[in-house]
């Protein structure tokens, strides 16, 4: 018995350790003699070939961890296999043989150890990258933020954009999933902007966000033109978002212009502005195509027993309102159902103006109901009541501005705004009457104190309440629907759909499973209000 170990000794003299050696001694031996402990030591008869990895034996099954390392190296040259019939030894075969030294050659590929430390810095938990991905040659970077000097809009595509192209112009198909979209809209009171990935079909998840209050229409009802202070505070909030733009790699954008710039007279010199200071080029829109956006951005939320809708967007400078009838045929786009639409020249801060904002009475708020049921009396729109089923609830009225989410979240009480808890909400007619009694019953400090309000809105709620109210009264409706959504959302919808990303086919992973949306569904935006 081997006295340090306790254990029996090897049978076979030739392979026999010596006693006095313990399991320790044996182990140090086998490594210096690069040999596997429990290997049998090689005679001279069975010299081993030289293209054979030294310290293995050549009769000698190798241990597990040396076949996994043998099967990746297979795997890899199985790709680089030549073709059959050629004279070509098999990659296995054509192990270089080591020098005198005993290094390997510079050719020779390094160990799979080096590998695995190498490739470990770049990259982290299952293989994806840590560091941005570096541009294919040809393609362009995208820009600089928009402080180091303007970029124009159409170049702020980024590197997505341009091989996305690429890949097109070459035949070949080409993943939309992971591209950005964005869509701006430069309203009479907000400059809003949406950064957003596609994901399930019809809905997309948003990146970026960003939107502020620059009241671009303030005194363009009397002067007709915009004053130096409301141009300064747009192109403010302009940079701020041609800055997000330059550094996303947006495949493709639009940004529009609505009320205020398409009726003042100084709207295009204030544009050439814009470009000149930002590098955005905005393009004015006409009223039908505001009214046919927001019916777009809105269509997740008619729900499917609905056949006839009115959608409102009560906006800063007009208001936009749409009569959708469905019929059995529902098409994916519900912009397509519209039958008459209508843009009244009135919104939240043209109606306020002239009115006045703060100190409303219901005598003001009576008169300024009254200028709006005039206009709406000039829109030639058949009853909805002969189309509408008997006794269904197929009708209801669909309301997207700040109007309709303040009385949403005063409904709720909420000691913050929220988005996830207004958008989509359901208001009943008599809730809706409530809020705005309350509403008018505050004075100029109370609305401001309301975190729902605010300071910024507290002159401008009530106009949107009597605009709403008039619209209550021409199209009677039990309930309606709030959309925190608007003209960004019909953008990015329509630009999605007519690149057809949600038609395409996602790639398979290799477990077979169909690869599911980036992140989550819907339109999600954090922090953002309209």
């Amino acid at each position: 018995m081997d006295p340090d170990s306790g254990a029996k000794p090897p049978e076979g003299g030739a392979s026999a350790v010596p006693r006095g050696e313990g399991k320790s001694s044996r182990r140090r031996k086998a490594k210096r003699n690069g040999k596997r402990r429990d290997a049998a030591p090689v005679t001279n008869s069975e010299a081993v070939d030289s293209a054979a990895p030294a310290g293995r034996p050549h009769n000698q099954e190798p241990n597990p961890s040396a076949r996994k390392r043998k099967r990746r190296r297979a795997k890899s040259a199985g790709a680089q296999q030549p073709a059959q019939g050629s004279n070509v030894a098999p990659a296995a075969q054509q192990v270089p043989a080591r020098p005198e030294g005993g290094q390997p050659p510079h050719s020779a590929k390094p160990s799979s150890r080096n590998r695995r430390k190498k490739n470990r810095g770049g990259r982290g938990l299952q293989g994806r990258p840590l560091t941005a991905a570096k541009a294919a040659p040809g393609v362009a970077k995208a820009p600089a933020p928009a402080g180091s000097g303007p970029v124009p809009s159409k170049d702020i595509r980024g590197r997505a954009g341009a091989e996305s192209q690429a890949a097109e112009q070459r035949g070949e198909k080409f993943s939309y999933v992971n591209d950005l979209y964005a869509a701006l809209d430069l309203g009479t009171n907000n400059c809003r902007l949406l950064i957003a990935q596609p994901t399930r079909p019809g809905q997309f998840r948003v990146v970026d966000a960003f939107s502020r209050i620059v009241r671009l229409g303030e005194g363009l009802g009397t002067s007709r033109r915009l004053s130096q202070d409301a141009m300064d505070r747009a192109v403010e909030a302009l940079r701020v978002c041609a800055a997000k733009l330059a550094n996303r790699p947006i495949r493709r954008m639009r940004l529009i212009a609505t009320e205020a710039c398409r009726a003042a007279d100084n709207g295009e010199e204030f544009l050439a502005r814009v470009i000149a200071e930002t590098g955005l080029e905005l393009e004015i829109i006409d009223r039908e195509t505001e009214a046919r956006l927001a019916v777009s951005g809105c269509s997740s939320l008619v729900g499917r027993e609905a056949r006839s809708v009115v959608l409102f967007d009560i906006g800063g400078g007009s208001s936009e309102i749409a009569v959708i009838r469905i019929d059995d045929s529902r098409s994916s786009r519900l912009a397509n159902h519209i039958t008459h639409w209508t843009s009244l020249p009135v919104g939240v801060v043209t109606l306020s103006e002239r009115h006045g904002g703060r100190d409303v009475t219901p005598d003001v708020f009576s008169a300024m109901v009254t200028e709006v049921e005039g206009m709406l009396a000039g829109f030639d729109c058949p009853p909805l009541a002969a189309f509408r089923r008997q006794g269904a609830e197929d009708f209801h009225l669909i309301g997207t501005s700040g109007t309709v989410t303040t009385l949403a979240g005063v409904h709720l009480d909420l000691p913050r705004y929220d988005r996830r808890k207004v958008d989509g909400l359901w208001l009943s007619d008599a809730e809706v009457s409530a809020m705005q009694a309350k509403l008018l019953s505050w004075d100029f400090a109370g609305r401001a104190a309301n975190p729902c309000i605010g300071p910024d809105r507290a002159d401008l709620v009530l106009a949107g309440c009597a605009i709403l109210e008039a619209i209550r009264r021409r199209w009677p409706s039990q309930r309606m629907r709030v959309a925190d959504r608007g003209l960004r959302e019909g953008l990015l919808t329509d630009m999605m759909a007519d690149d057809g990303v949600w038609r395409r086919v996602r790639p398979r992973r290799p477990g077979g499973n169909q690869a599911g949306s980036q992140g989550a569904g819907g339109q999600d935006e954090a922090g953002a209000r309209r």
